[in-house]
């Protein structure tokens, strides 16, 4: 049973940092791709950042955070991180790690986690 377990969440200041982490088990962590999405407040959930499986880590980034979030994997930590970095109040959203075997911006990754809430006060 794949499980993705959200951390590193919270309340922070415009400007400021914050880094998720993402600890998966039940999979062959290495094999997959790995992606953060968000969901803002009464808005639909959206692409964020995704990092390819083991051997590539080719990243890819939505337009906004680019130059400000960098996602990276540890494979013998089964884990993978979003650094949020010059954090802005319209990055406040419910953040979702969610694995799948190929990489793509779509919502249809057959894995995810429960989610955590990232809030940016100005």
């Amino acid at each position: 049973q794949v499980q993705l377990v959200e951390s590193g969440g919270g309340l922070v200041q415009v400007g400021g940092s914050l880094r998720l982490s993402c600890a998966a088990s039940g999979l062959t962590f290495s094999r997959y791709a790995m992606g953060w999405f968000r969901e803002p407040p009464g808005k639909e959930r959206r692409f964020v950042a995704a990092i390819t499986w083991s051997g590539h880590d080719t990243t890819y980034y939505e337009d906004s955070v680019k130059g400000r979030f960098t996602i990276s994997r540890d494979n013998t930590k089964n884990t993978v991180y979003l650094q949020m970095n010059s954090l802005k109040p319209e990055d406040t959203a419910v953040y979702y790690c969610a694995a799948d075997r190929n990489l793509h911006y779509g919502l249809n990754w057959p894995h995810w986690g429960q989610g955590t809430q990232v809030t940016v006060s100005s």
